[in-house]
């Protein structure tokens, strides 16, 4: 059974950094694509990025050069570097492995506010 858990949300000022983390098991991180989405309120949700099981990354165009995701197979990981936060980068925030037919996390929610 996989299991996705994602740690590493809450609350930051705009312009600020945040790391998320995702915990997987029952499924081998290193064959799979892994990913990041994330749901603002009222809103679908968005592709925020993906890496690819040699470590290709893609970004949403709206976090293009502010977040890089990264994977760690030994730990069964994968993590999201978040910098220079903006409002608009709140949402819950769930990692994914095999897309929306996939297996998903329960979220962490990011909240950037002053």
């Amino acid at each position: 059974q996989v299991q996705l858990v994602e740690s590493g949300g809450g609350l930051v000022q705009p312009g600020g950094s945040l790391r998320l983390s995702c915990a997987a098991s029952g499924m081998i991180v290193s064959f799979n694509v892994m990913g990041w989405y994330r749901q603002a309120p009222g809103k679908q949700r968005e592709l925020v990025a993906t890496i690819s099981p040699r470590g290709s990354p893609t970004y949403g165009d709206s976090v293009k050069g502010r977040f890089t995701i990264s994977r760690d197979n030994a730990k069964k990981s994968v993590y999201l570097q978040m910098n220079t936060l903006k409002p608009e980068d709140t949402a819950v925030y769930y990692c994914n492995t095999g897309g929306e037919g996939g297996h998903w996390g329960q979220g962490t929610q990011v909240t950037v506010s002053s």
